[in-house]
């Protein structure tokens, strides 16, 4: 573990060998799987002891994927245990985000890449005049696999403002733990950003699995894996939301951190609304960073006249992802509604048709919803004059597009790269 005073160095100087296969950059879509245990893990109080542990029992394997690290107690633990796993003879594989991880220190790194562990960067790209340039696209996955037998998949980061001791800022969030057959679908999908083959599927396939999404049934424990990347799967996240809402009978629940939706989401959220779908958002109203709360507040009035019900965590930063519908299916995941997680980053999100987690994520946000948040109205939704509703268009349609626009940069070319603290000398 590094000092305090240890240098602070970006990644992309750390290597100098060729880049590997990016993850996410393949065709594959996963089905239900059926006879699951699914747990729900709230907080890093919850996540963080139960990963750990997971970990520190692993005989063959451990696969990683996050998008921040950070050099803390829970950065320092997480080392210390892939570091121990490594030298017992555990294949260890931590892939990290070149922004989100961007200030590890090389005697972090280094540190791991000597006792074994194999480090693989996504997208590392310099500082210029002290400023990141690697804002998009970004490797927002957090999935842990250990032994391709237990898995973990969710919105928590290795960081300890996941933690209630943190402060003010620390952030409300989930992950679910998952064992039984829809392991081996998330183990297979982890494996691939190291290069594994996988066939795809033609597109009478997809569409047939897409349809499965709205035959619910009465079994219990299925769970199916989706993910967004930049190939042949940038919609999928964003569609599986959209037949579900077109589905919902009785309830909608979504608590998400970064709520900006396009017009074809926002739609389904409303139309749901004014058929009787009982509708309830929970979004951040003390957020980790104000545009995003300004953001949501675009689509307030819009919601609120068809009769979505809007509450405002105000205790903390949400951080969550996760949704229901009626009594049995959830999602938890790495994906905001937001332009940079339906567009841009790369994300991952289980499906979970299982009526005692569903009604433990129920009780969950409820009680999220009905003790620790703000009820918003109409007559407190940011109206105003036309100049107001003007601003407030343009602002919208260019906060929706500026992603995409800054992914033409031609300076920005996502990829892995493996660690090698070998190719720099100083520390």
């Amino acid at each position: 573990m590094s000092s305090p005073s240890m240098e602070k160095t970006s990644v992309d100087h750390l290597s100098t060998t060729p880049p590997v296969h990016a993850p996410g950059a393949v065709d594959v879509e996963y089905g239900w799987q059926g006879n699951n245990l699914v747990a729900l893990l709230e907080n890093g109080e919850a996540y963080f002891p139960r990963v750990f542990e997971v970990m520190r029992q692993a005989k063959s394997e451990i696969l990683l994927e996050t998008f921040i690290v950070f050099e803390d107690k829970v950065g320092n633990e997480l080392q210390q245990v892939l570091i121990d796993a490594a030298k017992r003879g555990v294949r260890v594989t931590a892939s990290l985000d070149g922004f989100g991880c961007g200030e590890l220190s090389t005697a972090f790194l280094a540190a791991l890449s000597e006792a074994g562990v194999r480090i693989q960067i996504f997208d590392p790209a310099p500082k210029h005049f002290g400023i990141r340039t690697n804002w998009f696209r970004r490797l927002h996955r957090k999935i842990v696999v250990v032994d391709g037998t237990i898995a973990f998949i969710g919105g928590i980061n290795f960081s300890a403002d996941h933690l209630a001791d943190f402060g003010p800022e620390a952030k409300q969030d989930y992950s679910v733990e998952v064992q039984g057959p829809a392991v081996a679908d998330i183990h297979h999908f982890a494996l691939l950003q190291s290069g594994r083959p996988a066939r795809a599927k033609y597109w009478w396939q997809r569409r047939r699995q897409r349809r499965q999404e709205l035959a619910f049934t009465d079994h219990d424990g299925q769970v199916r894996l989706v993910y967004r990347d930049n190939g042949e799967h940038t919609t999928d996240i964003e569609e599986v939301y959209r037949q579900v809402l077109r589905s919902a009978q009785r309830r909608v629940v979504i608590a998400n951190a970064y709520f900006f939706p396009g017009y074809r989401l926002l739609r389904e959220i409303r139309n749901a609304a004014r058929r009787g779908v009982d509708v309830r958002l929970i979004l951040q109203g003390q957020p980790d960073m104000m545009v995003a709360k300004l953001a949501a507040r675009m689509t307030y009035d819009y919601l609120l006249k068809s009769g979505v019900q809007i509450y405002e965590y105000c205790e903390r930063p949400l951080h969550g992802k996760v949704a229901l519908v009626d009594e049995d299916w959830s999602t938890v995941g790495s994906s905001n509604l937001d332009p940079l997680s339906l567009s841009m980053n790369l994300e991952a999100n289980v499906l979970i048709r299982d009526r005692a987690f569903n009604r433990i994520l129920s009780e969950r946000l409820e009680d999220l919803s009905d003790n620790h948040c703000k009820a918003m109205s109409v007559d407190k939704s940011p109206r105003g004059r036309v100049w107001h509703m003007t601003v407030g268009f343009l602002v919208f349609h260019f906060l929706r597009h500026f992603p995409a626009w800054a992914g033409w940069l031609p300076a920005h070319k996502p990829r892995l790269k493996p660690f090698s603290h070998t190719a720099r000398s100083d520390t």
